[in-house]
């Protein structure tokens, strides 16, 4: 039975440069069971519906600009999975929930930087879902609780977002040192998932403290909903890493089984 998984990517040069959650991701792969196929849902893909990515083989997107040409030449071509792109649209659509096929894009920096480090040999088939940043984290929980019979397939969902996610407040600060205002919304957040508080969880923006200052728009912590609802009944959440880059990009990182 295969977990579900929150991932914060952070920057693109998390895929070069040596850090924290960088040592944390090239180790991961080895401690879960390795899967079938891989659902990547990414705050980097923003559609009206869900949308399934049904591809031979994934291209790279480098979806950002600025920065280091070596950050450009990195490619990530896992295979797709028509069966499984299929079996996700069967999903949804006994959910009640409409969806679509691309069947053209590749993968966006939200997806390969967390799996060329997780499996850098890009073997697994990988499928990418959109989300849905306009319907808000209700929306996305229930998007998870129609993927849920995926973990008995032997189908690894992997939600990549940020824990915090404020690029206009991010400042050279001392390692590991962060801003009151990200401390207090992270301990609300940690809390509130250890304690699995669904309802809080999803009314965050109203409840968190400094939700709006860490997140101004939510679409990098909505993946998290994705891998919550997509966990089940009674998972249980487990912190798998959790570290500081600029002052205000928390990387911390769950596994809900």
């Amino acid at each position: 039975m295969q977990p579900t998984l929150f991932i914060s990517h952070g920057s693109p040069m998390l895929a070069l440069e040596d850090s924290p959650a960088r040592r944390f991701l090239q180790g991961l792969g080895e401690q879960l069971e390795r899967p079938k196929a891989v659902v990547a849902v990414s705050a980097h893909w923003e559609t009206d519906v869900p949308m399934v990515n049904s591809v031979e083989r994934n291209d790279t997107i480098h979806d950002f600009y600025g920065f280091p040409q070596a950050l450009f030449q990195v490619q990530y071509q896992a295979p797709g999975s028509a069966e499984t792109a299929n079996r996700l649209g069967d999903l949804l659509a006994e959910a009640g929930l409409r969806s679509g096929i691309d069947a053209r894009r590749g993968l966006d920096h939200g997806a390969w930087v967390p799996l060329s480090l997780m499996w850098p040999e890009a073997d697994i088939p990988v499928v990418q879902l959109s989300i849905q940043s306009r319907l808000g984290p209700g929306h996305h929980w229930q998007l998870g609780r129609a993927l849920a019979a995926l973990r008995a397939e032997n189908v690894l969902v992997m939600a990549s977002g940020s824990f915090t996610h404020n690029l206009r407040a991010l400042q050279r600060l001392a390692p590991g040192a962060e801003p009151e205002w990200v401390t207090r919304f992270s301990e609300w957040m940690h809390e509130a998932i250890m304690a699995n508080r669904t309802c809080d969880l999803v009314s965050y923006r109203r409840l968190a403290p400094f939700a709006v200052e860490n997140h101004p728009t939510d679409e990098h912590l909505l993946p998290l909903f994705v891998a919550m609802g997509a966990a089940g009944d009674g998972a249980q959440a487990q912190r798998l890493h959790t570290s500081v880059e600029l002052g205000s990009l928390r990387m911390d990182s769950y596994l809900f089984s």
